[in-house]
């Protein structure tokens, strides 16, 4: 993307923590000058204060982006510290869980674009995914830009409105957890089997990363793919009568989940 913009006025990241670390390399390696950069975090890594931004510095008074990536038990503290820069001009990207669109207005403005992100934790190793939503105030043109600097660390997604975030809350958002766990337990089921711990974990992390992989570039969707590996009567077959069961199978097991998180993601942002 065209990083011309942002650099001439500046781009101010409040919170550097994993997920704003992982989006300031991404932007960085793309070509934004790190003296475009103004980082506000009160305890910095070592690697933010060495790639030559500006750390905890007076900030321009009107910068292209603030991007938002404070913890949200932060954020009471942290955003009033913007509202200078509200109902202007720049424009105010939000990483932040749980956090409204409507509670960044009350704070900073009814007149300021606002667009609220939700990312996932692979973003830190680039292969992230993250949904977005802007407000009445955000132009094309902005939202364009905030799908921009998010693609640093991932694809992304636009939403027709900010009530989906509570289900990509519940998919993509806690979804790498409910695949971390399925490594563990794949792993431990081939343990009770009979295979060493470290060769069942290896196979499981294996297993599932190249499934992954495959299922992203294959021409052929998830359900093709499941067939293609499922011989009549075999092996496979017989593991996927369990786990295909409408009883206590994955569907009836992933649809209870996926429901809890949206569910909880609407009680914290108070939906």
């Amino acid at each position: 993307m065209d990083m011309s913009y942002v650099a001439d006025r500046g781009l101010v990241l409040l919170g550097c923590g994993k997920m704003g670390s992982a989006m300031l390399a991404g932007w960085l390696d793309g070509g934004l000058p790190a003296s475009s950069v103004w980082v506000i975090d009160p305890y910095p890594s070592d690697w933010v204060k060495a790639q030559g931004v500006h750390v905890n510095a007076e900030l321009p008074a009107t910068p292209a982006i603030v991007l938002i990536a404070v913890k949200p038990q932060m954020m009471g503290e942290a955003l009033p510290s913007m509202q200078a820069m509200g109902n202007g001009e720049t424009l105010f990207v939000s990483v932040a869980a749980g956090t409204t669109i409507g509670t960044f207005e009350e704070v900073l403005g009814a007149q300021t674009p606002i667009v609220r992100a939700m990312p996932n934790t692979p973003a830190a190793v680039g292969r992230g995914i993250t949904a977005l939503i802007g407000n009445a105030k955000v132009t094309g043109a902005q939202l364009d830009l905030a799908d921009g600097l998010l693609s640093a660390v991932g694809q992304t997604v636009r939403l027709e409105s900010e009530a989906q975030m509570d289900a990509v809350t519940g998919v993509s958002g806690s979804g790498p957890a409910y695949v971390f766990h399925l490594i563990e337990t794949l792993a431990a089921a081939g343990v009770a089997q009979g295979l060493p711990e470290a060769m069942a974990m290896q196979l499981a992390k294996a297993t599932v990363a190249g499934a992954g992989a495959l299922a992203e570039t294959a021409e052929e969707d998830p359900s093709q793919l499941r067939v293609n590996v499922t011989s009549p009567n075999g092996t496979t077959q017989a593991a996927l009568e369990v786990l295909m069961s409408d009883s206590d199978g994955f569907p009836a097991l992933l649809n209870r989940a996926v429901a809890a998180a949206t569910n909880r993601s609407k009680e914290l942002s108070g939906g």
